[in-house]
This record gives structure tokens, sequence and C-alpha cells, in this order.
């Protein structure tokens, strides 16, 4: 078995640079896709071919995170005023999908990929729909730290975080959220809220803290589930850089979809004590187990493709997977 996730023309930022195709065993996920032009409606999925572009990520049901909050405050702009902005890609955020694709000619399979979101967003600048704004807000502040407050205006402050998000993804720095700024945001990698979470860098990589949106949601529900134990924060390794792309260290982690995380310790110091593996004597297993069933229970359906990890307990339960050198830590993958 090896990694399946790919890289095409690495480099310096241009995002552009970065694949988004995804192949996990025999599923695959990508991101992009052309316009159709006759009938049946198109399909709003991706195409499985690596894309070496900026393109909008494919949101559906079970996913979690700022993505879906920004799809879910679109849907209330486009009159679903109904649906809840609370980042969980649940049944009434795919209904109202369904419905807005059918008004819009697409076939409603109730995924928000490249289409769906080309018809959901458009320019927003001062005057615009407030959940609209909203949407934008979110987004600047989980990918950019805008520290915007997100109230639906779009005064100085956003539109100034706006231009400053498009000088930073080289878009036309007009300050209003045009299509190639719609399509980048949308793109950009989020980080992780350390409210239950610890960084650690195992390999030096002091700035791969960056997943995809869905990525960095369903980690950190995981990690809320996991505090309600009372055994510390979640300690993570690394992600991705910034923009994707090579990472020291690794074979993977090169698309914002695999976090290496540590094993629980049983004094509960898994962030300021020492690296340990499953055969340590401070191993909690108990506490690791419910670390794995938090990260599996959060990401419902195929949200996780795999979970390595070597404790021969925890792979006779279903819960991880055997794989050469991770005994120290968890590699978790998500879709």
């Amino acid at each position: 078995m090896r990694d399946l996730i790919a890289v095409r023309g690495r480099g310096s930022r241009a995002a552009a640079s970065l694949t988004l195709a995804m192949v996990v065993g025999a599923g695959a996920l990508g991101a992009g896709g052309a316009q159709a032009s006759a009938a049946p409606p198109p399909a709003d999925t991706a195409v499985t071919a690596a894309t070496p572009v900026v393109a909008f990520p494919q949101v559906q049901r079970f996913n979690r995170g700022v993505d879906v909050q920004a799809v879910q405050y679109l849907l209330q702009a486009a009159g679903h005023p109904g649906v809840t902005a609370d980042g969980v890609f649940g049944p009434g955020t795919q209904t109202a999908v369904e419905d807005f694709q059918t008004a819009h000619g697409l076939e409603p399979d109730g995924k928000v990929g490249p289409l769906t979101w080309g018809e959901l967003t458009s320019d927003v600048a001062s005057g615009s729909n407030a959940s609209a704004v909203r949407a934008v807000q979110v987004l600047l502040n989980k990918k950019r730290g805008a520290g915007l407050q997100v109230d639906g205006m779009f005064g100085p402050g956003t539109r100034a975080a706006v231009t400053a998000f498009q000088s930073h993804a080289r878009v036309a720095p007009t300050g209003v959220v045009d299509a190639a700024t719609w399509k980048a945001l949308a793109w950009h990698y989020a980080k992780p809220s350390t409210t239950n979470i610890c960084d650690q860098d195992p390999d030096g990589n002091t700035d791969a803290n960056w997943g995809t949106g869905s990525s960095i949601g369903q980690f950190e529900a995981a990690a809320r589930q996991f505090a309600t134990t009372g055994q510390g924060k979640v300690p993570f390794g690394d992600i991705s850089h910034e923009h994707g792309g090579d990472i020291a260290g690794h074979v993977s982690h090169e698309l914002g979809v695999d976090i290496d995380v540590w094993p629980i310790r049983t004094d509960g110091a898994q962030c300021s004590a020492g690296r340990i593996t499953w055969e340590s004597p401070t191993y909690d297993r108990a506490a690791t187990r419910r670390l794995v069933q938090a990260i599996r229970e959060t990401a419902p359906g195929d949200r996780v493709a795999l979970i390595f990890f070597n404790d021969p307990v925890l792979i006779s339960e279903g819960l991880t997977t055997r794989y050469d050198n991770h005994d120290n830590h968890l590699h978790v993958r998500y879709r």
C-alpha cells in the first residue's frame, strides 16, 4: 500500500500549481469540470483527472467546516432562509442544495461542486445581500485570520480584508469578490482552532497547519467531542502547507486532507510531555480508542478515508489499519 495522493507542477504558489485530484483506494475525489451544454442536466461532480488549477472544492453530506458554512450562507442568499449556517452538511442543507440545483438546471445530486458553486456565487461588494457577505466574512476569518465581525455588512474592514486576500491569492485587488476571488477563497486552506487542539512539529514544518475547509472542520469536531472526556487536548503534527505541495518528511500531506494525530497519554500530558508509541507505558489505549471513535463519528459516511496506527488491539477492532512507521501517530485522511 502507498499514498495515492499526488501533486503535479510543484513549486511556489502559484497556488494553481497544486493538483486537486485525490485518489483513495478504489474511490476518487477531484475538482474541476466543464460546463455541460446538453440534456440531461449536468451532474455536479468533479473530474478525477489531475487538475493543476485553483478550483472550487466539492462539499457534500456529512462534511463539516467553513466551506459548508459558506455554502449555507449562500443558500440563504439564494432564497433558502431556513438553512442554518452551522457548518454541518446535514439533511436540511442537502435538501436545499437539491432544490437549488433543480431550479438552476443542474442534476439534483445534493453535492456542491464547481457548477453549483458557480451558480451560488456572484459579485459581492458594498450593498450586497447580507448572507452572501457573511459567507465571505467567515471564509476570510478562517482562511486568512481576518478577524471580521460576521455581521453581513460589506464595510471598510471587509473590503480591506478582501483586497488583502486578493493580493495574497494573486487576483486583481479590486475589493470586489468576483468569480476569480470566490474560487480562490473557497479553494484556500484553513487552520484549526487551538481550543481543543495543540500543535506539535516533530518534522520542523512549523507552517504545516493547513487543511481543506472540510478536513479542518471535521478534525475540530472530533477534538470537541474528545474534550468532553476531560483527558486533555488533541495533539496534531503536520497537515499541509498553506497552499499544499511538497512537505519535508512526508510522501503525502500535500492536499490538505492528511492529519497526523498523536496518541493520548495516561497522564493527559500529550501536549507537553514527550512523544510516545502504542508500546509506551504511558500510552492510554482506552483514551486513544475514544479519540479514534470521535474522529469517525464526527465524519460519518465515508468522510474518513483511512486511519493508520499500529496498535494491534485497535486494528483488531477495525478502528485503525497497520502501516509501517505509524507506531507513534495516527495518520488520518479525510475526504
